[in-house]
């Protein structure tokens, strides 16, 4: 019998050393002055500037992209799953008005492909960028008795900071409160295994999936820039378990959340969804975004400004309901 090397295993040392490589010009273009030493150590640095912080607290988040992956996969492209996968994390840092300091991500798969990971990597960086967020470190583990050759996966992990007094939970919310959405760029990284129900092969591999392979939108910026001028009260990242799972998170016992229909441009992918699918309108708002990426509740009197504020930040903002007595559930008429 040949001796066993790890290569004829199934696992090339080699190429993930050349991926790394490959990868860190594109990693140091995330840095912020908070990080300490570079990629390749066997941990990432990052010095938080506490300065005017009386009571820093930090924030964390863990996510993926789940199915989307497999559009991904049919459509050929690669760069945008990373700005899915830095756009669920951060956004779900956000919430709580904790700015997103560092990220990092865990990559596995099958068998090491650098070309196209290295085009993965590129949306990590870009979605970083966006988020002002600082690529730190991550893992690309590559397991071929666990996944088959061409299949992978994506998971990545947000670290924020936020001061006590600023921390924003939802309990100064009250009766009468007006909540508004802000905009989504399609169905984000959510709702994928039913998108793939109602779809033919054909359709994803065409425009349908172009469609559907949208980045998630990065509200990072814009709410913290909106938070400087103008006092938000709750924020919900619409994810899975859609308007009627998501929203009531962040809203105090005794308040309901009414919705009104029709206050904002539904994308016409969902229409497609739901038409094609033939699925029922609550199944809608609870598996999807429905165009609504955050819900933002904000007091009534402050509503106007805060749209203004948001349309001035590139993020269309739409006052699409408000809060009244009762159970804490969503209500959409």
């Amino acid at each position: 019998m040949a001796a066993v090397t790890y290569k004829n295993a199934g696992v090339n040392i080699d190429a993930a050393d050349a991926f790394i490589a490959k990868i860190k010009p594109l990693v140091r273009s995330t840095s912020r002055p908070e990080v300490l030493g570079g990629i390749g150590g066997f941990s990432g640095l990052f010095r938080p500037n506490l300065r005017g912080m009386k009571e820093p607290l930090l924030v964390s988040s863990t996510d993926g992209v789940g199915t989307k992956l497999m559009i991904a996969d049919l459509q050929r492209r690669y760069d945008t799953v990373g700005i899915d996968l830095v756009a669920m994390s951060v956004d779900d840092v956000i919430v709580t008005g904790a700015e997103p300091l560092f990220f990092l991500d865990y990559i596995a798969c099958g068998r090491l492909d650098k070309d196209m990971l290295a085009e993965v990597m590129k949306g990590i960086v870009k979605g970083c960028r966006e988020a002002n967020c600082a690529l730190v470190g991550g893992e690309t583990a590559e397991l071929p008795d666990l996944y088959a050759k061409d299949q992978w996966d994506l998971a990545g992990f947000c670290v924020g900071i936020v001061d006590k007094a600023r921390f924003i939970d939802g309990t100064r919310c009250r009766k009468g409160d007006a909540v508004l959405g802000l905009a989504s760029s399609g169905l984000h990284s959510n709702g994928y295994s039913l998108a793939r129900k109602v779809f033919t092969l054909k359709e994803l591999k065409g425009p349908i999936g172009r469609e559907l392979l949208k980045p998630t939108r990065i509200y990072t910026r814009a709410i913290l820039s909106v938070l400087k001028k103008a006092p938000l009260k709750a924020m919900a990242h619409i994810t899975g378990g859609g308007f009627y799972d998501n929203i009531p998170r962040v809203i105090p016992d005794g308040l309901r959340v009414r919705i009104r229909q029709g206050s904002w441009p539904i994308p016409d992918i969902f229409r497609m969804i739901q038409e094609k699918g033939g699925v029922n309108e609550r199944e809608m708002f609870r598996t999807l975004n429905m165009g609504i990426g955050m819900a933002v509740v904000v007091a009534a009197k402050d509503a106007a400004r805060a749209i203004a504020l948001f349309k001035a930040a590139k993020t269309p903002a739409y006052l699409i309901g408000e809060l009244v007595p009762g159970p804490g559930e969503v209500i959409i008429e």
